[in-house]
């Protein structure tokens, strides 16, 4: 595994953010600061960074509604995300696409996306056009259980697998579908098994194990980046917050979400695993935990002081056909 104790620390910072970025968020909104629908990653850190370590700006994402942590992964500035989140001027989308539709084309961001599997066919396309145009870029189209029941899925998938487009869907498997569980809908054990039916290579990861995903990412973005076409790779995971920030959580018990949080928290299993095999040392985490919080703390200052757009801007960035 080519991952030195550099790319180990940055792959900790970053999933180290998205939790403490998260969290700050459902305490912002317990406390009146924030409005509006915010759906949490917490839990599925690995995910977002084990897929996202193997790609440069150059490689896009399509996200969903569950977007901060893949926007964190692929490096969209924070202090710019909580700005957006506040609905400032500074944000960036400057203050006018909120927390379901984050989106840094510089980065690669293609965009959150407010609809079920709406991310899906934008990475698609995103697939087609590096092919088209000889970049070497891959695209990798992050959506949940749920979308993999909606028809851009199915439709994509078989495009991409007829075209051999380099393209990486990932299926972020929590278990639940906003509120139903997965198996009430999904007929079949393995998500991932839904790529035999158009050809197309397939694997399962455990998403609340960073090695595992970054081993399985990997291959699946070398294959693509080499021409032999998409995966579709599984990562099983678990959201440790509800569908939305206010979910009563009526549809799973406290034991169930207690257990997944002491004995698979992913970042606890990623420090545990670095730390006895010596890869890194306890107190550069504990560094990083000190240097994430500050850099929330002035992200939130910063939001809080900026201005809002102003009523000039109003037709700014919007597109409509004539």
């Amino acid at each position: 595994m080519d991952l030195n104790r550099e790319r180990l620390l940055e792959a900790y910072r970053r999933m180290r953010m998205i939790r403490a970025f998260e969290e700050k968020l459902n305490d912002l909104v317990s406390a009146g600061k924030l409005g509006g629908f915010l759906h949490l990653y917490a839990g599925e850190e690995a995910v977002a960074v084990g897929v996202c370590s193997h790609l440069g700006d150059d490689d896009f994402v399509g996200s969903t509604h569950r977007g901060h942590g893949h926007c964190i992964a692929k490096g969209v500035d924070v202090a710019g995300m909580m700005a957006e989140l506040f609905g400032r001027s500074t944000g960036v989308c400057k203050g006018k696409g909120g927390s379901m539709h984050i989106a840094d084309i510089d980065k690669g961001m293609l965009g959150a996306n407010g609809i079920v599997g709406g991310g899906i066919p934008l990475a698609t396309g995103a697939g087609l056009t590096a092919k088209q145009k000889k970049t070497g870029g891959v695209s990798i189209a992050f959506f949940g259980d749920g979308a993999s029941n909606q028809g851009q899925f199915h439709e994509s998938l078989n495009m991409a697998s007829n075209w051999k487009l380099p393209v990486v869907y990932v299926v972020e498997n929590n278990g639940y579908g906003e509120f139903t569980p997965t198996s009430f809908v999904v007929p079949v054990k393995d998500i991932a098994d839904r790529s035999v039916s158009y050809g197309m290579h397939s694997l399962i990861a455990d998403g609340m194990d960073f090695f595992d995903v970054y081993e399985k990412a990997g291959e699946a973005i070398e294959r693509a980046r080499k021409g032999e076409g998409p995966t579709l790779l599984e990562c099983k995971t678990y959201r440790f917050y509800g569908h939305y920030i206010g979910d009563p959580l009526a549809y799973r018990s406290k034991d169930e979400a207690e257990d997944w949080k002491q004995n698979r928290d992913p970042l606890d299993r990623f420090e545990s695993r670095a730390v006895e095999a010596g890869l890194v040392d306890p107190d550069d985490l504990r560094e990083i935990d000190g240097a994430v919080a500050s850099e929330l703390e002035a992200a939130i200052e910063a939001a809080e002081a900026a201005p809002l757009p102003g009523p000039e801007e109003v037709l700014t960035d919007v597109y409509v056909n004539p």
